[in-house]
């Protein structure tokens, strides 16, 4: 993803993955949704990878995410009950840090003491991704590995809730959890999962000795990126491509082509700062218009996205920091009624030209985007299956995009549907 998630990562994957053997999500958590239109019918994956409604296809969880095994075994048994065999074709890094009821806790009662206390939400998902990557990088993580240890996942837990329900009933203001229905909740779910686990840095080594072609899923967006990203309106870990090597256990040359996923405007879930945002309170408005014919919620909390003209300059900076090789344009489709389209091309700060999108967050705050406005096509473009269907005004606003991100487009998307890309 190059703007702040929800580019319609899903669909590309799904689509992709028909030229693929294995698909690999290598950071993030149950915080991240795909939506896919498989024959008709919504599905919603949250983290298992997108690939895994091609029958054909394994899957592979990496050591960068951090897992909920409750809410695994739920995203399991979804797709079992639609006739997907799942348990034979999913594969979970040993090394994966738990997301246990504890960090959902955590993660709420602190969102909760942000907005009581004036000081602004960051706007997370509430899911304990946060908590649990704080404890992984603090070294006292429970991982995957450790629920086929009962004594010794039960020594680390109780350990590791003594600390955390001390900040729950101390300055959070929260409820305490008790030991022994956490313990054995938790590793009854082990069980069930246990068969998935594995080496996945070495199963992805395997399989491509053996040739395959694997797809590594991103979750999020650049500007989410907890280094390169809004900082501190982010996401807890590194969302950018780099991270694929990382997160999943192989070799930075492995990774031959870098796809980004681009919305053809920009929207944000949560806070932080968004120079090209539109109000979306009034119908009629664009901002309304764009968040109505996109259907612009989130897949996982069901939040209404912020909307605004796509962003140029913080296109061209995540194109830099992904090292992209090509760039996919999606929801090109939603654009289709505007007689003009402004493209956010640099900023003014201060009254100055401001042509990179600033690292500082307060910086950001201040900048007024400049725009080049485009004219619209007026046409739909969802009946389009080659770039020579589009009218001349799409693939000039498509020609522009290009100029001004640096990256080339390879495809693009004017509907949900696997034959819209």
């Amino acid at each position: 993803g190059t703007q702040g998630g929800d580019e319609g990562k899903g669909e590309v994957v799904d689509w992709l993955t028909d030229h693929a053997q294995g698909v690999v999500r290598f950071q993030g958590g149950h915080n991240a949704g795909h939506t896919l239109v498989i024959k008709g019918v919504k599905t919603a994956l949250q983290l298992i990878p997108s690939g895994i409604v091609r029958e054909r296809v394994a899957g592979y969880v990496g050591n960068g995410v951090v897992v909920d095994p409750a809410h695994l075994v739920l995203e399991i048994e979804r797709l079992e009950k639609i006739g997907l065999d799942v348990r034979s074709r999913l594969f979970v890094s040993e090394a994966c840090p738990l997301i246990l009821p504890l960090h959902v806790e955590v993660d709420r009662a602190r969102e909760a003491l942000r907005e009581s206390s004036g000081s602004g939400k960051i706007g997370t998902t509430g899911k304990g991704i946060g908590p649990a990557y704080e404890d992984k990088v603090a070294r006292r993580a429970l991982r995957v590995q450790d629920l086929k240890h009962p004594q010794r996942f039960a020594e680390k837990l109780r350990a590791l809730l003594e600390l955390h329900n001390e900040a729950l009933t101390g300055h959070l203001r929260a409820k305490a959890l008790a030991f022994e229905p956490l313990r054995d909740a938790t590793l009854a779910l082990g069980e069930q999962l246990a068969p998935m686990f594995a080496d996945v840095g070495y199963r992805l080594h395997q399989a491509h000795q053996a040739g395959a072609n694997l797809l590594f899923e991103g979750a999020q967006g650049t500007l989410l990126d907890i280094d390169h990203g809004t900082y501190p309106y982010v996401t807890s870990s590194n969302c950018v491509a780099g991270n694929a090597a990382a997160g999943a256990g192989v070799g930075p040359d492995q990774l031959h082509y870098i796809l980004g996923i681009t919305k053809a405007y920009t929207t944000r879930v949560g806070g932080g700062p968004f120079p090209t945002e539109l109000p979306m309170d009034q119908p009629g408005s664009v901002g309304h218009h764009l968040s109505s014919v996109g259907q612009e919620r989130g897949t996982v909390t069901g939040r209404a996205r912020r909307c605004g003209w796509l962003d140029a300059a913080a296109l061209k900076r995540s194109a830099i920091i992904n090292g992209l090789s090509g760039l996919c344009i999606t929801k090109l489709d939603v654009l289709d009624t505007f007689a003009e389209i402004p493209v956010g091309t640099d900023y003014a700060l201060d009254g100055d030209p401001c042509q990179e999108m600033p690292s500082d967050i307060r910086t950001l705050e201040r900048v007024t985007p400049r725009y080049e406005v485009l004219p619209g096509w007026r046409k739909p473009t969802t009946g389009a299956r080659k770039l020579a269907d589009l009218p001349p005004e799409a693939r000039a606003y498509l020609d522009r995009l290009q100029d001004l991100s640096g990256a080339p487009i390879r495809f693009v998307s004017v509907g949900t549907r696997r034959d819209q890309i």
